[in-house]
């Protein structure tokens, strides 16, 4: 992959584009919608601490394993393992380019994917299976 190089006329020029604009969109709107729904969730996160604190493992299984709690629990750490990815995206996009960009988004994405997983599977254990 060739890296384009930004000289300072493109960048005055309005009619320049730089990237995949649709992409960059959804990147966006993604950010604010997942931040949204994690402000939201807060609470109800909030409620399960609360609620677990000092407790031992039968009653976080008993909390947990209901569904009403374990399935929009499940659903709020997928959120935040998106959020947490495209987080790690803006950072990497300043620092990084070229194939170490593209190395790191790799390994970012699959650590995302492997805490999230592990953590819905671990949860929709306890709803299904106690």
């Amino acid at each position: 992959m060739r890296e384009t190089i930004i000289t300072r006329e493109q960048v005055a020029n309005p009619r320049t584009h730089y990237g995949d604009a649709k992409a960059s969109t959804r990147h966006f709107i993604t950010q604010r919608v997942t931040g949204l729904i994690n402000v939201v969730f807060l609470g109800f996160l909030l409620f399960i601490v609360v609620r677990l604190a000092g407790q031992d493992r039968a009653d976080m299984v008993g909390v947990i394993g209901n569904g009403f709690i374990g399935i929009p629990f499940a659903v709020l750490i997928g959120i935040v393992a998106v959020h947490m990815r495209n987080g790690m995206r803006d950072t990497l996009e300043d620092y990084l380019h070229g194939r170490m960009y593209s190395l790191a988004m790799m390994l970012n994405t699959l650590f995302c994917l492997i805490v999230g997983l592990a953590a819905i599977g671990a949860i929709v254990k306890i709803v299904f299976w106690g």
